[in-house]
């Protein structure tokens, strides 16, 4: 199975709809969502086409593929028009014999991790900036923002399959990865 990650889309149709083309560009089987989908929040500025109810749209057009944890920015009022779950602080998924705790990083992130095991991966959005960091006891794998990426990173996503991270920019370049069998 491959999954396409995403995180901070923001309620950006223009990203919204380059993470839908990357999607099926993809050819993934799932879409993974790590939250804040359809507010910008109030530290950050709108990002293009800020337009959440065509978001709402796009997304529900996708529902039966989509695994999506809560962000800081998700509420009940979104879930009232969404038509996947979007509440859960976090999701599991096994690879390669690990565990995949894929979060939004308001709760559980570097400095409050959950309790992982060697080689299991730590795996959200909420920064906006991409990231993999290889610690004592887990690997850390931020796949940045969809709309509004910080500290100079790519509009950015992850694809998985078969344990193998690739991260790459909007238009599909990969520029990092992490191999869960490298362990």
């Amino acid at each position: 199975m491959k999954f396409l990650i995403a995180s901070d889309i923001h309620g950006s149709e223009y990203f919204c709809t380059k993470l839908v083309d990357a999607f099926h560009r993809e050819k993934a089987d799932k879409l993974l969502l790590l939250g804040d989908l359809l507010y910008h929040g109030p530290r950050n500025d709108l990002p293009d086409v800020y337009a959440p109810k065509k978001v709402i749209d796009m997304l529900n057009g996708l529902r039966d593929k989509i695994f999506c944890v809560r962000g800081n920015c998700d509420c009940e009022v979104d879930q009232m028009v969404l038509n996947f779950p979007i509440m859960a602080d976090y999701g599991l998924i096994e690879q390669c014999g690990k565990t995949i705790f894929a979060t939004h990083g308001h709760r559980y992130n570097l400095d409050n991790p959950p309790l992982l095991n060697k080689g299991d991966v730590l795996l959200h959005g909420h920064t906006h900036v991409p990231a993999k960091i290889v610690t004592n006891t887990f690997v850390y794998i931020n796949c940045g923002s969809v709309s509004i990426p910080k500290q100079n990173s790519r509009h950015s996503y992850l694809t998985l399959e078969n344990g193998l991270f690739l991260f790459k920019d909007l238009d599909g370049e990969v520029f990092d990865s992490y191999d869960m069998k490298q362990d």
